[in-house]
C-alpha cells in the first residue's frame, strides 16, 4: 500500500489529467484576490519573482500572471498533471514567464531568491509539510513573504461529521463511481442552498459567494476535490501559524476566509 503522500500526488495527478480546464470564476482574477485578500493583494506581486507550490493545472499560475507577476516558478509532483500543466502553460499570454518544475515540494531549487513562495489549496494535502515550508524559507530573498491557503478545521465541524467518514470510502473509488457520488451530493446541495436562504446553515456563505458563482462543472470539479485526495488536513489557526513561525517566518498572520478556511502570511527576516 503507497504511503498517504504518494497516494495523494497520485490522485491529483490521475483527477488533473481529467479536469485540465480553468474557465470562468474558477480560474478568475476576482477569486484569486477573494482568496489571498485581506493578507496579500493581487497588486502586491506586481513585478515581484513567485514560486507556485503545487500548481496542478496551472489555475493559479495563471492568476498571478494577471496580477503582474513578472516571473513564476509553477512546482508540481504529479506526472499527469505537470503534462496538463505544461500544456495550459503554453497557450497563456506570458507564457515564456513561466518555469514548470516537475518535483515535490520540499526538492525544488532555483538559481535565485524569490520575493514570494504562494501554496493556495496544496499543504493540507501533504502529510509532513515542514520540509516544504522550510525549502520555500531557503528560497525565499530576505523580507520575502510566504502565503498559504488551507482548508480550516474551525467553522468545518458539522462538515467534518459527515464527509470524513465519507471520504474513507470514497478515496478508494474509481473515477466513474466516484462520479456518481459527486452527482448525488450536487443534487444534495441545491436543497441545502435554498434552505440557506431561508435559515443560518454551516457553510452558507462559502456557498454562495465561492462556489455558486463557479460553472456547473467546476461546482462538481470542488466536490470531487474534497473526496478524491488520499490525505486531507483541516488546519486549526494555531496549528497554520506554528507551521510558519516554526520555519523563522515572522510576522505571521492568519484569516479566516469564509469561516471556514485559513489563509496564512509569514515574512522571512531581513537579518
Amino acid at each position: 500500500m503507497k504511503e498517504p503522500g504518494n497516494k495523494t500526488i497520485q490522485d491529483f495527478g490521475d483527477q488533473w489529467s481529467k479536469y485540465k480546464s480553468n474557465d470562468g470564476w474558477y480560474g478568475s482574477s476576482q477569486l484569486f484576490k477573494d482568496i489571498t485578500s485581506p493578507l496579500l493583494e493581487p497588486a502586491d506581486l506586481e513585478g515581484k519573482s513567485v514560486v507556485d507550490i503545487g500548481s496542478g493545472t496551472g489555475r493559479i499560475v495563471s492568476m498571478l500572471l494577471e496580477a503582474g507577476a513578472a516571473s513564476v516558478f509553477a512546482v508540481e509532483p504529479a506526472t499527469g498533471a505537470f503534462e496538463t500543466l505544461v500544456n495550459n502553460v503554453k497557450h497563456m499570454q506570458r507564457a515564456s514567464d513561466v518555469t514548470c518544475i516537475n518535483t515535490q515540494g520540499a526538492s525544488w531549487t532555483l538559481t535565485e531568491q524569490v520575493d514570494y513562495v504562494l501554496s493556495i489549496g496544496v499543504i493540507h494535502h501533504i502529510p509532513e509539510p515542514e520540509p516544504v515550508i522550510a525549502r520555500a524559507f531557503v528560497e525565499l530573498k530576505p523580507g520575502g513573504h510566504i502565503f498559504l491557503w488551507v482548508y480550516g478545521y474551525e467553522g468545518n465541524e458539522l462538515y467534518l461529521r459527515v464527509f470524513q467518514p465519507l471520504r474513507k470510502i470514497t478515496i478508494s473509488l474509481p473515477h466513474l463511481l466516484l462520479r456518481g457520488v459527486v452527482e448525488l451530493i450536487y443534487g444534495l446541495l441545491f436543497l441545502y442552498r435554498y434552505i440557506g436562504k431561508v435559515i443560518p446553515v454551516p457553510l452558507y456563505k462559502y456557498i454562495s459567494k465561492v462556489l455558486w458563482p463557479m460553472t456547473p462543472a467546476k461546482r462538481r470539479l470542488v466536490i470531487y476535490d474534497q473526496l478524491n485526495p488520499a490525505y486531507a488536513k483541516y488546519y486549526k489557526k494555531d496549528e497554520i501559524e506554528a507551521l510558519l513561525k516554526n520555519a523563522g517566518f515572522e510576522n505571521v498572520q492568519a484569516h479566516h476566509r469564509h469561516g471556514y478556511s485559513w489563509s496564512v502570511i509569514g515574512r522571512k527576516p531581513i537579518t
